[in-house]
């Protein structure tokens, strides 16, 4: 019965005009980048940052979760009609999905990736209110020193799960704890890292690096490799799937779903590795496997379902503990602290409304996609055309005004180029950034909890092994980066072995 009450107070907080709204707003302009290859949710989340200023946190948080989850339907468009996968968990997509295009059934791979995505959709969102009062009841009876070790965890497995170089990651997150540092020390007043500079005396804004990072690494990127206006657009004939289409979608769809909503709560990129998990499975378990590569419905169906499962279960560890599973997710941390929220389980006691209402609006999202995707999809290739090279000066625009608006200093614009710089340079170095971004966002909660379990210890730091929920978060962390180093080890012996 609290789950319903529950439930209808996020309903009634999400169907209001305003947050309506503000939840289209959020999938279509989810379901635009997604289309558009190389402008992930990542950077656009990160633009749109400053835009929330001004708008009530519950409006706000439900257009940047729309942005999100949006985004995954929209990469299945660009997949199938043209083979290039518009975001990066819709890649497996394009393997099957553009065979069936040139089959002359896009049509069907779009509808099944559209029913796919709202029934993984849908299923994660009533996952979600069914785990998170729990999870945050868990999470009340933490201490400092168990906080502290949780976010420990957080970072490691976010180095674990790192594309790339394990030394890469580590050194990314390190950097990460060291510019979340800069500023005034929280106790002392003491300026740190400032470098005698007074516009960093508050230390290093969230926006700037979210938006150098992602926003103008990203549109370098792209030009490097401009895709837009020189795709082949598959004619589309038929939206309606056969009866033996159906047969074949609906055991993938429950698959995807149910990977996805698993590997979605863990740190990392939850919904590309969910997709690819999923597609594997399929390729195994299915009669037809012959047909993958070639145009199998399954290989559409399963990985999108578990793409989109993945993306909404991953609100779960970031809503209920206030711990990020994945850049994006780091975003929405941010954009909770600039609106004066605390992240964490208290979210859900102090501000009720606030988190069901995210919830609720999570299922009218994925209502208004399905809506958006299938009679849309004229519109969604128009847009696919417009060459990068005219897209890009006004991202940038977009971007420089919106750091500007924040402390109207130019100071911002150009330390948000110096990331931007940063950004690129760790792209060719093949370092990704996300584990930094992760870090900067944690590193002073990590301080705050450190300081607080020493104080509460008197200086005694055996408190984080002593205490059984510290010990075993720690312990946790300890297995996640040996079971990272054992393969290279191994690769490393066996060089040796071969030398000898």
């Amino acid at each position: 019965m609290e789950l319903l009450a529950n439930l209808i107070l996020g309903f009634q907080t999400a169907i209001t005009l305003t947050n309506l709204m503000y939840c289209f707003i959020g999938v279509f302009l989810g379901t635009l980048i997604g289309v558009l290859p190389g402008l992930g949710p990542t950077a656009t989340i990160a633009m749109l940052l400053p835009v929330t200023f001004t708008l009530p946190p519950v409006s706000a948080l439900i257009m940047l979760a729309g942005i999100y989850y949006g985004s995954q339907y929209g990469g299945s468009t660009t997949s199938i009609l043209v083979n290039v996968p518009g975001e990066a968990a819709s890649v497996v997509t394009t393997l099957d999905g553009y065979q069936m295009a040139r089959q002359g059934r896009a049509g069907v791979a779009l509808t099944a990736a559209a029913i796919g995505s709202f029934f993984a959709g849908t299923v994660a969102t009533l996952l979600l209110a069914f785990f998170a009062p729990p999870l945050a009841d868990v999470a009340l009876k933490f201490g400092p020193a168990d906080y502290f070790s949780l976010m420990v965890l957080g970072l490691l497995a976010s180095v674990v799960l790192a594309q790339g170089s394990l030394l890469h990651a580590i050194g990314m997150v390190v950097l990460g704890l060291l510019l979340g540092l800069v500023g005034a020390d929280v106790n002392s007043g003491v300026q740190r890292f400032s470098f005698g500079m007074p516009q960093l005396a508050d230390g290093i804004g969230f926006v700037v690096v979210a938006m150098g990072m992602f926003g103008l690494a990203e549109i370098v990127r792209n030009l490097e490799r401009e895709e837009g206006g020189t795709a082949e657009v598959t004619k589309i004939t038929s939206l309606m799937p056969t009866k033996e289409d159906w047969k074949r979608m609906v055991a993938p769809i429950l698959r995807g779903t149910a990977i996805g909503s698993v590997l979605g709560i863990l740190p990392g990129s939850g919904s590309i590795l969910g997709a690819f998990a999923a597609y594997s499975i399929e390729k195994k378990v299915s009669k037809h496997s012959a047909e993958f590569g070639k145009g199998a419905i399954e290989g559409v169906a399963a990985p999108e379902s578990a793409n989109n499962a993945g993306a909404q279960t991953s609100f779960i560890p970031m809503l209920t503990l206030g711990i990020p599973s994945n850049p994006v997710m780091a975003l929405m941390v941010g954009a909770m602290i600039i609106q004066g929220i605390q992240p964490g389980p208290s979210v859900m006691t102090e501000q009720p409304a606030l988190f069901w209402g995210i919830i609720a609006s999570m299922w009218i999202g994925n209502l208004f996609l399905v809506i958006l995707n299938l009679p849309l999809i004229g519109m969604w290739v128009r847009i696919i055309m417009i060459p990068y090279h005219i897209l890009f000066p006004a991202i940038l625009v977009f971007c420089s005004i919106g750091v500007f608006s924040l402390k109207n200093t130019q100071f911002d614009i150009y330390l948000m180029a110096l990331f931007g710089l940063l950004g690129y340079l760790f792209v060719k170095l093949d370092c990704e950034p996300a584990p930094m971004l992760l870090a900067f966002i944690l590193g002073p909660m990590m301080e705050e909890y450190l300081r607080r379990a020493l104080l509460l210890s008197r200086g005694d730091p055996t408190v984080f092994f002593t205490r059984p929920i510290s010990a075993t978060l720690l312990g946790l962390g300890l297995l996640a980066v040996i079971a990272a180093s054992i393969p290279a080890l191994y690769k490393k012996r066996e060089e040796a072995f071969r030398e000898e």
